[in-house]
């Protein structure tokens, strides 16, 4: 059986931005496989403005999302995928004109483009289904369902991929989920509810579904002579060393079934929810134990700040330093680039990038476009070293229409992600 996902959905017509963005953060951090985040209102204005908060939501989340909205124009379904959406819903009841909806489907592919039904409204066999699969749509939303015979004999019989959406006021979770064709369960229940439980309840009935499992017992950790593991934290993103905590058996427990980094304090001789009064939580990524089964390296989204002294990380005492340069990749780039945005904002005298702000985006996509031609003419050398220095001299320039156009290297490197 494949495995099961649990996916909140999140209605934006009539929400403010913030509180889209803020619900959606959360869901991201406390165990939803993914998102649906739609807004089907018709006008342009909801429709921009929805695709400016979907935008922004996509900054802070880490799990794919469907974006549902009102397609008019082949423009509109570009717009919404653009957003990072891994894919777009357009509604039966809302389809725009075959013409517009034939682009769609030669531009973007059966994967990328999902239909949602109310079987309610307009009930649906397989073969009314698999009519929209040969139209395009790989995947089928259906709403509004009755667990009838015929409900099940048209999900099992259909090609299409079948998520379906319910409150689960009157269906069980588990029954929607034990469907073979059913993948996931897409649903506003767990709003104030705490996703992990649910689904370590849908494992003990033999569902499939993503929780957080050890494989190695804590009885194989080398423990210290207190009985405690240490685990040293980091940024999942950037990698960068946030603290060092300690755990006993009760405490990795923990955040093994909460997801959520737990601490035994060895001043307070107690357990520690890490971010429990500060609000600055810790939401599990990965966890590894080194070769000798003596630390732990966590790996973890941190919300505000890691250390009790406001500071991102703890270690922020230089003790010694020797000058070398760095050629991890991300890494220079992303601080090139915030010399750029410095230079944007405390500008200085003499500076070519101050320059080519000035001069505006017209100069900036003029020097780009010569940068390009360079590295054309470069790559025909067979000597690569004046092609490392134009790809060099177009990065930098590309950065500065980055910082111009108000992008930045995460939304870069989240757009590839999204591309795999």
């Amino acid at each position: 059986m494949k495995r099961k996902k649990l996916i909140p959905f999140i209605n934006a017509e009539n929400e403010m931005a913030n509180s889209v963005i803020h619900l959606a953060d959360r869901y991201s951090c406390q165990g939803a496989d993914g998102l649906y985040l739609y807004n089907f209102t018709g006008d342009e204005k909801s429709r921009e403005e929805f695709l400016s908060t979907v935008r922004e939501a996509e900054k802070q989340i880490d799990i794919p999302f469907l974006a549902g909205v009102y397609v008019n124009r082949f423009e509109d379904a570009k717009k919404a995928l653009y957003t990072g959406a891994s894919q777009l819903v357009i509604r039966k009841a809302l389809m725009p004109e075959e013409e517009v909806l034939q682009e769609i489907f030669a531009r973007f592919g059966k994967e990328k483009l999902a239909v949602e039904i109310d079987m309610k409204a307009d009930f649906h066999t397989a073969q009314q289904l698999d009519s929209l699969y040969e139209l395009g749509f790989g995947t089928a939303i259906l709403k509004h369902i009755d667990t009838t015979k015929s409900f099940k004999e048209a999900i099992s019989g259909t090609k299409m991929k079948v998520l379906i959406r319910d409150g689960l006021v009157r269906n069980d979770l588990a029954e929607l989920l034990s469907h073979d064709t059913v993948e996931a369960v897409l649903t506003n229940y767990f709003e104030e509810k705490d996703i992990y439980k649910a689904k370590r309840a849908l494992k003990k009935q033999g569902l499939d579904v993503e929780v957080f499992e050890s494989v190695i017992d804590f009885s194989d950790f080398k423990l210290n002579d207190q009985g405690l593991i240490p685990a040293v934290v980091q940024d999942y993103r950037t990698g960068e060393v946030l603290m060092l905590g300690y755990m006993n058996k009760e405490s990795y427990g923990r955040t093994i079934k909460t997801g959520r980094m737990t601490y035994y304090s060895r001043s307070r001789q107690e357990l520690w929810l890490k971010g429990e009064t500060s609000g600055h939580f810790q939401y599990v990524k990965s966890l590894m134990l080194d070769c000798d089964n003596d630390t732990i390296l966590a790996k973890v989204r941190q919300v505000g700040a890691a250390c009790h002294t406001g500071s991102r990380s703890c270690f922020f005492q230089e003790l010694a330093r020797k000058e070398y340069v760095s050629t991890n990749p991300l890494q220079v780039l992303m601080e090139d680039f915030q010399i750029i945005l410095d230079r944007k904002e405390n500008p200085k005298e003499g500076s070519y990038t101050n320059y080519l702000f000035d001069h505006g985006i017209d100069k900036i996509l003029k020097k780009c476009g010569e940068e390009a031609a360079e590295i054309i003419i470069a790559a025909k050398n067979p000597d690569a070293e004046e092609l490392k220095y134009e790809i060099a001299d177009f990065l930098y320039h590309m950065m500065v229409l980055m910082a111009e156009c108000g992008l930045d290297w995460s939304d870069i490197t989240k757009e590839l992600a999204n591309r795999r």
